[in-house]
């Protein structure tokens, strides 16, 4: 058997498999509520493998070991540890207080949950619209990773596999929503701890002599690729921007719509730690695999295109066979994050706008009964537009596809996470100064974005912009809470 038939055999055979998942799940979703958190049942195995799949998408698996071959240690210490150990730190701080006044609230959303605890229609809307604009950035890149990893094994041209991913993947969400996504990312979390396995398994010949004869033969192509700072890079060239901007923008990214929200599946309190410890050992297993951009710049030093290090990687390293499995699998880890967000999307849509404020002045006169329809309706009808939107963004994407997504979705990062920190961490916030803050922290973030890229020809670092957006409205909000909290005290002495 020839490798393409092989593949199209796996492939097709992960295609079976997951709809008769999607299947599945859609005979238990009958409702928004249901679309959009499941019957709040599932446990912490289950809830902890399909957070960690849907948090490590084509970013890590795909895209981000293409910056590590480019940068070297530096993008790795970035993505990997600093990175990463964000992404626990948030996961540990947020998700009891977010599951906690979820559960009070009956928040099916994370624009629903901010609405609910500062009594705010006007910002759940707001966020609402944010999210749904970050959630099309997201999906292009995914895409565009997976369709290049199409690409080298089904043999399938750059269009075809584009439009195979969309109508898989939105057609799957379509019928069966948290649930199809819960059971599918099992399956695609337990293809990626193996493939991840593999991956790092690849390179451990590498270092048969050592980690210094490795790190040498780096050195040997450019002296910077070893240094923890890289000063010729535009990305990772000081302390601030490989850690500070690394941890304090990943915190923040655990306030992505679909990753935070998973605590709320969970069918006890008791089971948060539990979810908690399997999810955050599955992505530290996960954030090894950046090692494979070393690894690739060792093998093959003369790529042109970093986003496709991980093709060429995997088909020059493993058997035919073998290959064929971790790519599929590397399929699956795109398709995994994919699904969460357009669950997300989906549900924000009809749950935040048609039945939140928007949807009130829209249709007033109509039954709460008859509303509900409509959200449901809404909410696959979304993931129509952002498939189609997705789809031709992708067909001609921007020349670095995961700045792209960077810079939107930090973006949602410098509006959410001071607004979740005030939320879950003071009881005094007030909420027109939460609701300043969260223009505030986009609105630095892009203005001084596109003010200092404007006119380069390199990409720029999009993570200190976000921070400093991020660092400005936590302090208005420190500020202003303090103030207000003074002003009462004085007017009660008074």
């Amino acid at each position: 058997m020839d490798k393409q038939t092989l593949a199209w055999g796996v492939f097709g055979l992960y295609l079976i498999v997951t709809t008769g998942l999607a299947i599945a799940g859609m005979r238990r979703t009958t409702t928004l509520s249901g679309f959009a958190l499941g019957n709040r049942d599932m446990g912490p195995w289950l809830v902890g493998v399909t957070l960690a799949a849907a948090t490590a998408s084509s970013a890590t698996f795909v895209i981000n070991p293409g910056f590590v071959y480019a940068s070297g240690v530096s993008a790795l210490l970035h993505f990997g540890v600093a990175g990463m150990g964000g992404v626990i730190f948030g996961l540990v701080v947020l998700s009891k207080g977010y599951r906690s006044l979820g559960t009070a609230h009956q928040a099916l959303t994370l624009p629903h949950w901010l609405g609910a605890r500062f009594q705010s229609p006007g910002l759940r809307t707001y966020m609402a619209i944010l999210n749904l604009a970050m959630a099309v950035a997201f999906v292009v890149l995914i895409i565009k990773g997976s369709a290049l990893i199409m690409q080298h094994t089904l043999g399938l041209s750059y269009l075809a596999s584009v439009l195979l991913i969309v109508v898989f993947v939105f057609g799957y969400i379509l019928i069966g929503g948290t649930y199809a996504h819960s059971y599918t990312n099992a399956l695609q979390g337990t293809l990626m701890i193996g493939v991840a396995l593999a991956i790092v398994a690849s390179g451990l010949p590498l270092l048969a002599d050592g980690v210094g004869p490795f790190m040498a033969q780096l050195a040997a192509q450019d002296p910077n690729l070893v240094r923890p700072l890289n000063p010729g890079s535009a990305l990772f060239h000081s302390a601030w921007e490989v850690f500070g901007c690394g941890f304090i923008v990943s915190v923040g990214l655990v306030c992505q719509p679909h990753i935070l929200i998973k605590s709320l599946y969970l069918k006890r309190d008791r089971d948060v730690n539990l979810y908690l410890a399997f999810s955050s050992g599955i992505l530290l297993l996960f954030a090894l695999i950046l090692t494979a951009g070393l690894f690739a710049r060792v093998r093959f030093p003369e790529l042109q295109t970093q986003d496709a290090v991980m093709a060429v990687y995997i088909n020059s390293s493993f058997s035919p066979t073998l290959g064929v499995f971790i790519s599929v699998a590397l399929l699956a880890a795109g398709m995994s994050t994919m699904d969460g967000i357009l669950v997300s999307a989906s549900s924000i849509a009809g749950n935040d706008l048609v039945l939140g404020a928007l949807g009130q002045k829209l249709w007033p006169g109509r039954s709460q009964q008859a509303r509900e329809k409509m959200a449901l309706s809404a909410s696959r009808w979304v993931l129509v537009l952002i498939g189609l939107g997705a789809t031709l963004m992708a067909l001609d994407p921007p020349k670095y596809v995961g700045i792209f997504a960077q810079v939107t979705i930090y973006g949602l990062v410098s509006a959410v996470l001071p607004a979740m920190l005030f939320g879950i961490y003071s009881r005094t916030v007030d909420r027109r100064d939460v609701i300043v803050a969260a223009v505030l922290g986009p609105a630095l973030h892009y203005m001084h974005y596109f003010y200092v890229r404007y006119g380069l020809d390199q990409p720029l670092q999009p993570a200190a912009t976000a921070v400093e957006g991020t660092l400005l409205a936590i302090a208005y909000l420190g500020v202003t809470t303090w103030a207000r909290r003074g002003a009462v005290s004085q007017r009660a002495r008074a």
